[in-house]
């Protein structure tokens, strides 16, 4: 069953959505960048976009990196990520918040690592069906791997929320979006998938940010 489940995945979702991934990431960060994919998992997005991107350098970063990946990866606590501040023009988070139990705290090192972007690829839940929909599709996508699903998802309102908490201005929030094989997208696709470029606050606007929630 696994190795099924896995085949399908990869053939009718992973593919179609690394093409759609690279379309959209490349099209934002540009050419001529550093980039670093946090989780990078296999890393063949980060060598997607540095085929795509000319000058671009990608790099990753991994919880459990599982060698022979085609861009150089940096193994990684889960907390605390092993760069130096502003050490990368661009840093890219793609399906990756919705497994952590403390979003807002990668969210923060995102920004400190990065000069210029976050550009963050995860989920949408508006109700109790979308919720369904997402918990399907995380539990098809992860469980073949042994990654652990915490089937935890949040509104726009609420990412808006871990977004300024990680003190990160948000620039685009792109909804919906088709990744997958038609036959998977009318399900899995669509109103659950969102890309979202930010950029660091100034201190102006972190301050206003903080005037506002204590009020």
């Amino acid at each position: 069953m696994i190795p099924f489940l896995a085949g399908i995945h990869h053939k009718y979702a992973y593919m179609p959505r690394l093409r759609v991934l690279t379309d959209r990431l490349a099209a934002m960060i540009g050419p001529g960048q550093s980039i670093l994919d946090v989780g990078c998992g296999s890393g063949m997005l980060g060598a997607a976009l540095a085929e795509r991107l000319p000058g671009s350098t990608v790099e990753g970063v991994e919880t459990h990196p599982r060698g022979g990946e085609p861009i150089k990866v940096h193994a990684y606590d889960g907390r605390s990520l092993p760069l130096p501040d502003n050490s990368f023009d661009a840093v890219i988070v793609a399906d990756v918040l919705h497994h952590d139990r403390d979003p807002v705290a990668v969210l923060r090192e995102c920004g400190r690592v990065a000069r210029r972007l976050v550009v963050v690829k995860d989920h949408l839940q508006h109700g109790w069906l979308s919720h369904l929909r997402i918990s399907i599709l995380d539990w098809g996508a992860n469980n073949p791997y042994g990654v652990e699903c915490l089937y935890t998802y949040w509104t726009r309102d609420e990412w808006n929320d871990m977004f300024a908490r990680a003190k990160l201005s948000v620039v685009s929030f792109d909804t919906p979006i088709s990744l997958y094989h038609p036959m998977f997208d009318w399900l899995f696709g669509g109103d659950i998938h969102f890309i979202a470029a930010t950029t660091k606050m100034s201190p102006a606007s972190s301050a206003a940010e903080m005037v506002q929630s204590a009020g």
